[in-house]
Protein backbone atom coordinates (compact mmCIF):
# COMPACT_ATOMS: atom_id res chain seq x y z
CA UNK A 1 0.00 0.00 0.00
CA UNK A 2 2.55 2.51 0.65
CA UNK A 3 3.89 2.34 -2.91
CA UNK A 4 0.36 1.69 -4.64
CA UNK A 5 -0.99 5.20 -2.99
CA UNK A 6 1.88 7.44 -4.43
CA UNK A 7 1.81 5.14 -7.61
CA UNK A 8 -1.94 5.88 -8.50
CA UNK A 9 -1.96 9.70 -7.37
CA UNK A 10 1.63 9.61 -9.86
CA UNK A 11 -0.89 8.20 -12.64
CA UNK A 12 -3.41 10.81 -11.75
CA UNK A 13 -1.34 13.62 -11.89
CA UNK A 14 0.23 12.26 -15.17
CA UNK A 15 -3.23 11.94 -16.91
CA UNK A 16 -4.00 15.19 -15.82
CA UNK A 17 -0.60 16.86 -17.15
CA UNK A 18 -1.18 15.20 -20.07
CA UNK A 19 -5.02 16.53 -20.87
CA UNK A 20 -4.03 19.95 -19.92
CA UNK A 21 -1.05 19.69 -22.25
CA UNK A 22 -3.48 18.31 -25.35
CA UNK A 23 -5.71 20.91 -24.73
CA UNK A 24 -4.68 23.27 -27.68
CA UNK A 25 -7.14 25.81 -29.73
CA UNK A 26 -9.16 24.22 -32.91
CA UNK A 27 -7.58 25.36 -35.97
CA UNK A 28 -9.94 26.91 -38.45
CA UNK A 29 -9.58 28.52 -41.70
CA UNK A 30 -9.50 32.43 -41.84
CA UNK A 31 -12.30 33.61 -44.39
CA UNK A 32 -11.02 36.44 -46.14
CA UNK A 33 -11.58 39.83 -44.79
CA UNK A 34 -14.83 41.53 -44.60
CA UNK A 35 -14.41 45.21 -46.61
CA UNK A 36 -17.32 47.17 -48.00
CA UNK A 37 -17.89 50.76 -49.13
CA UNK A 38 -19.15 52.08 -45.39
CA UNK A 39 -19.75 55.82 -45.69
CA UNK A 40 -19.14 56.53 -41.58
CA UNK A 41 -20.22 60.15 -41.83
CA UNK A 42 -23.30 59.66 -43.50
CA UNK A 43 -24.34 56.31 -41.15
CA UNK A 44 -23.31 58.47 -38.48
CA UNK A 45 -25.17 60.90 -39.20
CA UNK A 46 -28.30 58.54 -39.50
CA UNK A 47 -27.66 57.07 -36.06
CA UNK A 48 -27.58 60.54 -34.60
CA UNK A 49 -31.02 61.13 -36.00
CA UNK A 50 -32.03 57.62 -34.80
CA UNK A 51 -30.85 58.57 -31.22
CA UNK A 52 -32.97 61.58 -30.95
CA UNK A 53 -36.45 60.21 -31.13
CA UNK A 54 -37.33 59.66 -27.33
CA UNK A 55 -38.84 56.38 -27.94
CA UNK A 56 -39.27 55.80 -24.19
CA UNK A 57 -41.38 52.77 -23.53
CA UNK A 58 -43.52 52.40 -20.03
CA UNK A 59 -45.59 49.59 -18.52
CA UNK A 60 -47.72 53.03 -17.99
CA UNK A 61 -49.08 53.96 -21.87
CA UNK A 62 -50.01 57.23 -20.68
CA UNK A 63 -46.55 57.97 -19.82
CA UNK A 64 -45.65 56.97 -23.74
CA UNK A 65 -45.19 59.46 -26.52
CA UNK A 66 -46.71 57.86 -29.18
CA UNK A 67 -45.71 60.17 -32.11
CA UNK A 68 -42.40 59.70 -31.49
CA UNK A 69 -42.29 55.82 -32.05
CA UNK A 70 -44.33 56.99 -35.14
CA UNK A 71 -41.80 59.57 -36.12
CA UNK A 72 -38.96 57.03 -36.41
CA UNK A 73 -40.98 54.69 -38.39
CA UNK A 74 -41.65 57.55 -40.68
CA UNK A 75 -37.76 58.32 -40.92
CA UNK A 76 -36.54 54.78 -41.73
CA UNK A 77 -38.44 54.99 -44.88
CA UNK A 78 -36.62 57.99 -45.77
CA UNK A 79 -33.15 57.39 -44.62
CA UNK A 80 -33.24 54.04 -46.23
CA UNK A 81 -35.23 54.59 -49.88
CA UNK A 82 -33.41 51.21 -51.01
CA UNK A 83 -34.56 48.99 -47.92
CA UNK A 84 -38.36 50.84 -48.24
CA UNK A 85 -38.33 50.02 -51.91
CA UNK A 86 -37.18 46.21 -51.63
CA UNK A 87 -38.27 45.24 -48.31
CA UNK A 88 -42.10 45.65 -48.00
CA UNK A 89 -42.87 46.27 -43.81
CA UNK A 90 -45.90 45.79 -41.92
CA UNK A 91 -46.56 46.80 -38.64
CA UNK A 92 -47.21 43.95 -35.75
CA UNK A 93 -48.52 44.31 -32.10
CA UNK A 94 -48.69 47.51 -31.04
CA UNK A 95 -45.44 49.11 -33.27
CA UNK A 96 -43.45 46.18 -34.04
CA UNK A 97 -41.71 46.38 -37.70
CA UNK A 98 -41.31 43.39 -39.56
CA UNK A 99 -39.78 43.94 -43.10
CA UNK A 100 -39.04 40.73 -45.85
CA UNK A 101 -36.23 41.29 -48.07
CA UNK A 102 -37.30 38.55 -50.91
CA UNK A 103 -34.75 35.92 -51.14
CA UNK A 104 -33.68 33.62 -53.90
CA UNK A 105 -35.09 30.86 -52.40
CA UNK A 106 -37.80 30.99 -49.69
CA UNK A 107 -36.57 27.42 -47.93
CA UNK A 108 -34.56 28.46 -44.70
CA UNK A 109 -35.27 32.58 -43.75
CA UNK A 110 -33.31 34.57 -41.33
CA UNK A 111 -34.22 36.51 -39.18
CA UNK A 112 -32.45 39.59 -37.66
CA UNK A 113 -33.88 41.19 -34.54
CA UNK A 114 -33.35 44.79 -32.70
CA UNK A 115 -35.71 46.56 -30.95
CA UNK A 116 -35.74 50.07 -31.15
CA UNK A 117 -37.56 51.68 -27.90
CA UNK A 118 -35.55 52.33 -24.74
CA UNK A 119 -35.53 52.57 -21.26
CA UNK A 120 -36.57 55.95 -18.99
CA UNK A 121 -34.36 58.37 -18.38
CA UNK A 122 -32.51 60.76 -15.58
CA UNK A 123 -31.59 63.17 -17.65
CA UNK A 124 -29.75 65.33 -13.95
CA UNK A 125 -27.76 62.07 -14.26
CA UNK A 126 -26.45 62.86 -17.66
CA UNK A 127 -23.41 64.71 -18.63
CA UNK A 128 -24.66 65.49 -22.21
CA UNK A 129 -28.76 65.17 -22.78
CA UNK A 130 -29.66 61.86 -23.91
CA UNK A 131 -31.44 62.31 -26.78
CA UNK A 132 -29.30 64.69 -28.65
CA UNK A 133 -27.48 62.32 -30.17
CA UNK A 134 -24.04 64.67 -29.63
CA UNK A 135 -20.44 64.04 -30.34
CA UNK A 136 -17.93 63.95 -27.71
CA UNK A 137 -14.56 62.99 -27.63
CA UNK A 138 -15.20 60.75 -30.59
CA UNK A 139 -18.11 59.15 -29.05
CA UNK A 140 -21.90 59.38 -30.31
CA UNK A 141 -23.67 59.58 -26.62
CA UNK A 142 -27.55 59.21 -26.15
CA UNK A 143 -29.60 56.64 -24.96
CA UNK A 144 -30.12 53.21 -27.55
CA UNK A 145 -26.98 53.97 -28.75
CA UNK A 146 -25.96 50.26 -27.28
CA UNK A 147 -29.14 48.93 -26.75
CA UNK A 148 -30.60 48.55 -28.99
CA UNK A 149 -30.80 51.33 -31.61
CA UNK A 150 -27.33 50.99 -32.52
CA UNK A 151 -27.72 47.05 -33.38
CA UNK A 152 -30.70 48.10 -35.71
CA UNK A 153 -28.81 51.05 -37.34
CA UNK A 154 -26.22 48.61 -38.55
CA UNK A 155 -28.99 46.13 -39.86
CA UNK A 156 -30.45 48.65 -42.21
CA UNK A 157 -27.15 50.03 -43.35
CA UNK A 158 -25.84 46.95 -43.82
CA UNK A 159 -29.19 46.22 -46.11
CA UNK A 160 -29.06 49.24 -48.02
CA UNK A 161 -25.62 49.23 -49.11
CA UNK A 162 -25.87 45.83 -50.17
CA UNK A 163 -29.27 46.47 -52.36
CA UNK A 164 -27.20 49.33 -54.09
CA UNK A 165 -24.86 47.22 -55.08
CA UNK A 166 -27.47 44.45 -56.40
CA UNK A 167 -27.34 41.77 -53.65
CA UNK A 168 -29.57 39.51 -53.50
CA UNK A 169 -29.87 37.20 -50.64
CA UNK A 170 -29.51 33.30 -51.19
CA UNK A 171 -32.40 32.88 -48.82
CA UNK A 172 -35.51 35.38 -47.72
CA UNK A 173 -33.98 37.52 -44.94
CA UNK A 174 -36.51 39.66 -42.41
CA UNK A 175 -36.08 42.03 -40.30
CA UNK A 176 -38.31 42.46 -36.58
CA UNK A 177 -37.84 45.06 -34.86
CA UNK A 178 -40.01 45.62 -31.33
CA UNK A 179 -40.84 48.42 -30.15
CA UNK A 180 -41.51 47.50 -26.50
CA UNK A 181 -38.54 44.91 -25.58
CA UNK A 182 -38.39 47.15 -22.61
CA UNK A 183 -41.41 46.37 -20.78
CA UNK A 184 -41.28 42.70 -21.75
CA UNK A 185 -44.21 43.92 -24.70
CA UNK A 186 -46.18 41.94 -27.22
CA UNK A 187 -44.17 43.08 -30.57
CA UNK A 188 -42.33 40.18 -30.48
CA UNK A 189 -44.43 37.52 -29.69
CA UNK A 190 -47.13 38.94 -32.68
CA UNK A 191 -44.30 39.20 -35.07
CA UNK A 192 -43.41 35.63 -34.37
CA UNK A 193 -46.56 33.92 -33.65
CA UNK A 194 -47.62 35.58 -37.21
CA UNK A 195 -44.68 33.84 -39.01
CA UNK A 196 -45.54 30.88 -37.41
CA UNK A 197 -49.13 31.08 -38.58
CA UNK A 198 -47.25 31.98 -42.74
CA UNK A 199 -45.66 28.28 -42.20
CA UNK A 200 -42.55 30.45 -41.88
CA UNK A 201 -39.63 27.85 -39.86
CA UNK A 202 -36.31 30.62 -39.34
CA UNK A 203 -33.36 28.67 -39.90
CA UNK A 204 -31.15 31.38 -38.13
CA UNK A 205 -32.31 34.20 -35.45
CA UNK A 206 -29.89 36.76 -34.56
CA UNK A 207 -30.93 39.30 -31.75
CA UNK A 208 -29.13 41.59 -29.48
CA UNK A 209 -27.03 39.62 -26.27
CA UNK A 210 -23.24 39.11 -26.43
CA UNK A 211 -20.09 41.63 -27.79
CA UNK A 212 -16.52 40.84 -28.72
CA UNK A 213 -15.19 41.06 -25.47
CA UNK A 214 -11.58 41.02 -23.50
CA UNK A 215 -10.49 40.14 -19.56
CA UNK A 216 -14.02 38.45 -18.66
CA UNK A 217 -12.43 34.44 -19.11
CA UNK A 218 -9.60 33.79 -16.21
CA UNK A 219 -6.19 33.53 -18.31
CA UNK A 220 -7.31 34.59 -21.89
CA UNK A 221 -5.79 37.64 -23.06
CA UNK A 222 -7.17 37.41 -26.77
CA UNK A 223 -10.77 39.09 -27.48
CA UNK A 224 -13.66 37.01 -27.73
CA UNK A 225 -16.90 37.07 -29.42
CA UNK A 226 -19.03 35.12 -26.88
CA UNK A 227 -22.58 34.44 -28.55
CA UNK A 228 -25.58 33.50 -26.24
CA UNK A 229 -27.14 30.33 -27.21
CA UNK A 230 -29.66 30.53 -24.75
CA UNK A 231 -30.76 32.40 -22.20
CA UNK A 232 -31.74 32.26 -18.34
CA UNK A 233 -35.36 32.34 -16.93
CA UNK A 234 -35.92 35.67 -14.60
CA UNK A 235 -38.64 35.52 -11.81
CA UNK A 236 -39.88 38.15 -9.64
CA UNK A 237 -40.70 36.37 -5.87
CA UNK A 238 -41.94 38.06 -2.59
CA UNK A 239 -40.52 37.18 0.32
CA UNK A 240 -42.61 37.92 3.63
CA UNK A 241 -42.19 37.56 6.92
CA UNK A 242 -44.82 37.90 9.81
CA UNK A 243 -44.30 39.18 13.02
CA UNK A 244 -46.01 40.85 16.05
CA UNK A 245 -46.75 44.69 15.48
CA UNK A 246 -47.42 47.15 18.29
CA UNK A 247 -45.21 49.73 19.42
CA UNK A 248 -41.50 50.30 19.07
CA UNK A 249 -40.74 50.78 22.58
CA UNK A 250 -41.20 47.10 22.95
CA UNK A 251 -40.45 45.10 20.43
CA UNK A 252 -40.85 40.86 20.68
CA UNK A 253 -37.29 38.51 20.68
CA UNK A 254 -38.11 38.24 17.08
CA UNK A 255 -39.77 40.95 14.36
CA UNK A 256 -40.75 40.47 11.22
CA UNK A 257 -37.60 42.84 10.23
CA UNK A 258 -35.60 40.29 11.99
CA UNK A 259 -36.90 37.21 10.51
CA UNK A 260 -36.87 38.72 7.06
CA UNK A 261 -33.13 39.85 7.44
CA UNK A 262 -32.55 36.45 8.57
CA UNK A 263 -34.16 35.05 5.55
CA UNK A 264 -32.62 36.72 3.03
CA UNK A 265 -29.07 36.49 4.49
CA UNK A 266 -29.66 32.43 4.00
CA UNK A 267 -30.60 32.72 0.49
CA UNK A 268 -27.24 34.57 -0.03
CA UNK A 269 -25.08 32.62 2.12
CA UNK A 270 -26.38 29.45 0.38
CA UNK A 271 -26.26 29.71 -3.32
CA UNK A 272 -28.26 27.58 -5.67
CA UNK A 273 -26.81 24.12 -7.10
CA UNK A 274 -23.42 24.71 -9.12
CA UNK A 275 -24.61 23.38 -12.61
CA UNK A 276 -22.72 23.09 -15.85
CA UNK A 277 -24.95 23.29 -18.79
CA UNK A 278 -24.64 23.33 -23.02
CA UNK A 279 -23.49 26.91 -22.95
CA UNK A 280 -21.28 26.79 -19.91
CA UNK A 281 -19.36 23.65 -20.81
CA UNK A 282 -18.62 24.40 -24.67
CA UNK A 283 -17.96 28.25 -23.56
CA UNK A 284 -15.02 26.50 -21.26
CA UNK A 285 -14.04 24.25 -23.92
CA UNK A 286 -13.19 26.79 -26.34
CA UNK A 287 -12.15 29.75 -23.94
CA UNK A 288 -10.27 27.00 -21.31
CA UNK A 289 -8.32 26.20 -24.59
CA UNK A 290 -6.98 29.52 -25.39
CA UNK A 291 -5.97 30.02 -21.23
CA UNK A 292 -3.12 29.55 -19.33
CA UNK A 293 -1.62 25.95 -18.26
CA UNK A 294 -3.29 26.72 -15.07
CA UNK A 295 -6.58 27.11 -16.16
CA UNK A 296 -5.96 24.68 -19.03
CA UNK A 297 -5.39 22.08 -16.03
CA UNK A 298 -8.95 22.83 -14.62
CA UNK A 299 -10.92 22.76 -18.06
CA UNK A 300 -9.47 20.12 -19.61
CA UNK A 301 -10.15 18.08 -16.48
CA UNK A 302 -13.49 19.58 -15.28
CA UNK A 303 -13.99 15.75 -14.44
CA UNK A 304 -12.11 16.12 -11.44
CA UNK A 305 -12.39 20.38 -10.74
CA UNK A 306 -15.91 20.98 -10.89
CA UNK A 307 -15.88 21.53 -7.07
CA UNK A 308 -12.89 23.86 -7.14
CA UNK A 309 -14.56 25.82 -10.43
CA UNK A 310 -18.24 26.06 -7.69
CA UNK A 311 -15.71 27.76 -4.91
CA UNK A 312 -14.01 29.86 -7.55
CA UNK A 313 -17.30 30.93 -8.89
CA UNK A 314 -18.94 31.01 -5.68
CA UNK A 315 -16.08 33.45 -4.16
CA UNK A 316 -16.14 35.61 -7.00
CA UNK A 317 -19.96 35.89 -8.04
CA UNK A 318 -20.72 38.12 -10.93
CA UNK A 319 -21.36 37.09 -14.44
CA UNK A 320 -18.80 33.62 -14.10
CA UNK A 321 -21.00 32.71 -10.81
CA UNK A 322 -23.95 33.05 -12.51
CA UNK A 323 -22.97 31.16 -15.65
CA UNK A 324 -22.94 27.86 -13.46
CA UNK A 325 -26.15 28.52 -11.33
CA UNK A 326 -29.49 30.14 -10.47
CA UNK A 327 -28.73 33.31 -8.90
CA UNK A 328 -30.64 34.93 -6.48
CA UNK A 329 -30.51 39.19 -6.59
CA UNK A 330 -32.07 40.78 -3.24
CA UNK A 331 -33.30 44.03 -4.65
CA UNK A 332 -36.06 45.47 -2.37
CA UNK A 333 -37.28 45.50 0.79
CA UNK A 334 -40.69 47.07 2.78
CA UNK A 335 -41.36 46.88 6.56
CA UNK A 336 -42.85 49.81 8.22
CA UNK A 337 -43.80 53.28 7.31
CA UNK A 338 -43.19 54.76 10.78
CA UNK A 339 -39.52 54.49 12.88
CA UNK A 340 -41.83 53.88 16.02
CA UNK A 341 -44.24 51.25 14.82
CA UNK A 342 -43.44 47.21 14.68
CA UNK A 343 -44.45 46.16 11.17
CA UNK A 344 -47.13 42.77 11.66
CA UNK A 345 -45.55 42.02 7.96
CA UNK A 346 -42.04 42.77 5.86
CA UNK A 347 -41.69 41.87 2.12
CA UNK A 348 -38.41 41.84 0.20
CA UNK A 349 -38.65 41.62 -3.48
CA UNK A 350 -36.33 39.07 -4.74
CA UNK A 351 -35.43 38.19 -8.74
CA UNK A 352 -34.10 34.99 -9.54
CA UNK A 353 -32.19 34.25 -12.48
CA UNK A 354 -32.71 30.74 -13.65
CA UNK A 355 -29.93 28.39 -14.87
CA UNK A 356 -31.38 26.07 -18.45
CA UNK A 357 -32.83 22.76 -17.02
CA UNK A 358 -33.96 24.43 -13.92
CA UNK A 359 -37.89 25.64 -13.16
CA UNK A 360 -39.37 28.51 -11.25
CA UNK A 361 -41.59 25.50 -9.34
CA UNK A 362 -38.11 23.88 -8.22
CA UNK A 363 -36.41 26.95 -6.96
CA UNK A 364 -38.89 28.36 -5.09
CA UNK A 365 -39.35 24.86 -3.38
CA UNK A 366 -35.49 24.78 -2.76
CA UNK A 367 -36.34 28.57 -1.92
CA UNK A 368 -38.45 27.58 0.94
CA UNK A 369 -35.84 24.80 2.17
CA UNK A 370 -33.23 27.28 2.63
CA UNK A 371 -34.97 29.96 4.47
CA UNK A 372 -36.91 27.16 6.78
CA UNK A 373 -38.91 29.31 8.67
CA UNK A 374 -42.62 28.64 8.99
CA UNK A 375 -43.09 32.78 9.39
CA UNK A 376 -41.64 33.64 6.31
CA UNK A 377 -43.93 32.97 2.96
CA UNK A 378 -43.10 33.23 -0.92
CA UNK A 379 -45.21 34.52 -2.85
CA UNK A 380 -44.71 34.23 -6.99
CA UNK A 381 -45.18 37.56 -8.81
CA UNK A 382 -43.85 36.73 -12.24
CA UNK A 383 -41.10 35.61 -14.71
CA UNK A 384 -39.95 33.26 -17.63
CA UNK A 385 -38.63 29.75 -17.96
CA UNK A 386 -35.27 29.51 -19.20
CA UNK A 387 -35.19 29.20 -23.08
CA UNK A 388 -34.45 26.20 -25.22
CA UNK A 389 -30.68 25.84 -26.43
CA UNK A 390 -29.60 26.21 -29.34
CA UNK A 391 -27.71 23.94 -31.37
CA UNK A 392 -24.06 24.99 -32.61
CA UNK A 393 -21.06 23.59 -34.80
CA UNK A 394 -23.67 23.10 -37.46
CA UNK A 395 -24.66 25.16 -41.13
CA UNK A 396 -26.15 28.23 -39.18
CA UNK A 397 -23.43 28.26 -36.15
CA UNK A 398 -20.87 28.05 -38.60
CA UNK A 399 -22.11 30.87 -40.71
CA UNK A 400 -21.98 33.12 -38.30
CA UNK A 401 -18.63 32.20 -36.60
CA UNK A 402 -17.27 32.95 -40.05
CA UNK A 403 -18.85 36.40 -40.55
CA UNK A 404 -17.68 37.49 -37.39
CA UNK A 405 -14.16 36.46 -38.11
CA UNK A 406 -14.34 38.07 -41.35
CA UNK A 407 -15.89 41.35 -39.91
CA UNK A 408 -13.33 41.74 -36.56
CA UNK A 409 -10.41 38.93 -37.61
CA UNK A 410 -8.28 36.75 -34.60
CA UNK A 411 -10.78 37.07 -32.10
CA UNK A 412 -12.10 33.61 -30.20
CA UNK A 413 -15.95 32.56 -30.76
CA UNK A 414 -17.18 31.07 -28.10
CA UNK A 415 -20.93 29.93 -27.26
CA UNK A 416 -22.35 31.46 -23.97
CA UNK A 417 -25.27 31.59 -21.50
CA UNK A 418 -26.70 35.39 -21.79
CA UNK A 419 -27.93 35.90 -18.39
CA UNK A 420 -30.36 38.92 -19.20
CA UNK A 421 -33.09 38.83 -21.26
CA UNK A 422 -34.11 39.43 -24.85
CA UNK A 423 -36.94 39.51 -27.52
CA UNK A 424 -35.03 36.49 -29.17
CA UNK A 425 -36.81 33.89 -26.63
CA UNK A 426 -40.11 33.99 -28.51
CA UNK A 427 -38.33 32.41 -31.00
CA UNK A 428 -36.30 29.57 -29.17
CA UNK A 429 -40.16 27.80 -29.23
CA UNK A 430 -39.93 26.68 -32.50
CA UNK A 431 -36.31 27.49 -33.79
CA UNK A 432 -33.29 25.67 -33.06
CA UNK A 433 -30.46 28.31 -33.91
CA UNK A 434 -31.48 31.55 -32.48
CA UNK A 435 -28.10 33.42 -31.75
CA UNK A 436 -27.80 36.12 -29.28
CA UNK A 437 -24.52 38.66 -30.95
CA UNK A 438 -24.77 42.10 -30.71
CA UNK A 439 -22.25 42.62 -33.76
CA UNK A 440 -19.75 44.91 -31.55
CA UNK A 441 -16.65 44.96 -29.31
CA UNK A 442 -17.49 46.48 -26.01
CA UNK A 443 -15.36 47.01 -22.94
CA UNK A 444 -16.37 46.28 -19.66
CA UNK A 445 -17.25 49.81 -19.08
CA UNK A 446 -19.21 50.20 -21.86
CA UNK A 447 -21.43 47.21 -20.94
CA UNK A 448 -21.84 48.59 -17.59
CA UNK A 449 -23.69 51.85 -19.53
CA UNK A 450 -26.69 49.65 -20.64
CA UNK A 451 -29.93 50.84 -18.89
CA UNK A 452 -27.27 53.75 -17.67
CA UNK A 453 -26.65 57.37 -17.42
CA UNK A 454 -24.36 58.47 -19.77
CA UNK A 455 -24.56 55.71 -22.67
CA UNK A 456 -22.57 56.09 -25.29
CA UNK A 457 -20.35 54.46 -28.19
CA UNK A 458 -17.20 55.50 -29.89
CA UNK A 459 -17.94 56.39 -33.56
CA UNK A 460 -15.08 54.30 -34.67
CA UNK A 461 -17.56 51.16 -33.86
CA UNK A 462 -19.82 52.39 -36.45
CA UNK A 463 -18.18 50.89 -39.40
CA UNK A 464 -17.38 47.59 -37.74
CA UNK A 465 -21.11 46.98 -36.90
CA UNK A 466 -22.40 47.64 -40.30
CA UNK A 467 -19.42 45.25 -41.96
CA UNK A 468 -20.41 42.72 -39.23
CA UNK A 469 -24.62 42.71 -40.45
CA UNK A 470 -23.31 42.71 -43.86
CA UNK A 471 -20.82 39.91 -43.79
CA UNK A 472 -24.01 38.12 -42.11
CA UNK A 473 -26.21 39.02 -44.88
CA UNK A 474 -24.34 37.96 -47.13
CA UNK A 475 -24.59 34.31 -45.46
CA UNK A 476 -27.59 34.17 -45.46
Amino acid sequence: MLWILPGLLAILIAVLVIRAAAFKPTQKPAPAQAAYPVDEAAATARLQELIRFRTVSHMDETLEDKDEFTKLQNYLTTAYPLVTATCPREILGRRGMLYRWAGKSSENPSVLMAHYDVVPVEEAQWQEPPFSGIIKDGELWGRGTLDTKGTLHGILEAAEMLIARGFVPENDVYFAFGGDEEIFGGDAPAIAAELQKRGIQPAFVLDEGGAIVENVFPGVKKPAAVIGIAEKGAVCVDVTASGKGGHASAPPAKQAMGRLGRALQRLEQKPMPFTLTKPALEMFDVMGRESTFLFKLIFANLWCFAPVLNLICRISGGELNALVRTTCALTMAQGSKAYNVLPTQATAGVNLRLICGDTIEQAMKRMETIIGDDAVSLQYVSGEEPSRISQTGDEAWNRLDEAIRAAYPGVIVSPYLMLAGSDSRHYSKFCDHVFRFSGMPLSKEQRGLIHNANERIPVSLIKGTVTFFAAVLERC
